[in-house]
């Protein structure tokens, strides 16, 4: 009987990708990894169809050709799209075959009969919508924050007002802005709205943003689903001026973190926030307040997990490594 064998579809210098590869080699499992950025530079795809159907799936890259159809589990991590060989100099050409790279690439991996973690692409990219999280939220049961989600300078001074202004915003969908003048790249995060913020309330109109009543914060938690396992670390984020706000601005010299007893309930939401979204992992950012509430605020469904694992123990990775293997 052959090895189980699962393609891991993610960028170069990827930890995560690296420690569930080690784990699953351990187990005697083969791992394959590509990026769906060499895609026409690195690796070529091919697909054969007779008369009565589909042929062959054939995945050819620099260390050899892989029979898609032998996968007993393909791993969505976090690869680049297909972009266009660069040989292409025009512009209008590049980007018109760097859409039908994607259009392949997309459907590929689409249609493949075996596992795929956390989902497949289209659905990844449903459950990532943000405005769609919160209303799932809050019918599972979740408090969520009071939201405006505009491009009126009107609305968000209203909103601003009502909460005295104790709010916050963040980025829809995109975290960062990359080669702005003089290549410069602009990340961001969740931000307390100043009054020079306010000022510059106009600028709306050219990009939607979310705002957000600013939840007070005892702790904040970093719950993460694997299958059917529910693994909870708190992150004293108060305790760094830098981190209060946002913990990924990470300082973790004084920010500790430590294991969390999740209120059943609570493990009991997240696992059925993850079977609504198709999911079979999910990184949840909650908060706790001072009162004892567990407030939602996001579900990444690519999200990160070493940091938590080194710093509380908690066997993540073995978990992902389980999910992968599970019915090979």
């Amino acid at each position: 009987m052959s090895p189980p064998h699962v393609l891991v579809l993610t960028c170069d210098h990827d930890p995560h990708a690296d420690r569930v590869r080690h784990l699953l080699a351990g187990r005697g499992a083969r791992t394959t990894v590509f990026d769906n950025g060499d895609y026409l530079t690195r690796a070529h795809v091919e697909l054969a169809y007779t008369t009565r159907g589909l042929a062959r799936r054939l995945l050819h890259t620099e260390s050899g050709t892989l029979d898609l159809d032998s996968l007993t589990a393909l791993w969505w991590r976090r690869p680049r799209p297909p972009g266009a060989h660069p040989a292409i100099t025009d512009p209008s050409v590049a980007v018109y075959t760097a859409q039908e790279s994607a259009n392949l690439i997309t459907d590929l991996w689409e249609h493949l009969p075996c596992r795929t973690v956390p989902a497949r692409e289209s659905m990844l990219q449903r459950a990532g919508h943000k405005p769609s999280q919160l209303i799932l939220a809050a019918e599972l049961g979740f408090e969520i924050p009071e939201t405006l989600i505009a491009t009126q300078a009107d609305a968000l001074w209203d909103f601003h007002n009502r909460h005295d202004g104790h709010i916050i915003t963040k980025p829809l969908g995109m975290p960062w802005v990359e080669n702005l003048a003089e290549g410069h790249t602009v990340i961001r995060k969740c931000d307390f709205v100043s009054a020079r913020d306010l000022a510059y309330a106009e600028a709306l109109r050219f990009c939607p943003v979310i705002a957000q009543q600013y939840v007070p914060k005892r702790l904040e938690l970093r719950v993460t689903v694997v299958g059917r396992r529910v693994f909870a670390a708190e992150i004293h984020s108060q305790n760094s001026n830098q981190a209060r706000v946002d913990w990924r601005r990470y300082d973790l010299a004084v920010t500790p973190h430590h294991v969390h007893r999740l209120p059943d309930e609570v493990a009991r939401r997240c696992l059925a926030m993850t079977d609504r979204l198709g999911l079979a992992f999910g990184a949840f950012d909650l908060v706790l307040t001072p009162d004892g509430r567990y407030v939602f605020l996001e579900i990444n469904p690519e999200g990160q997990w070493l940091w938590i694992e080194r710093l509380t123990g908690l066997p993540i990775s073995e978990a992902v490594c389980d999910l992968l293997l599970e019915g090979a």
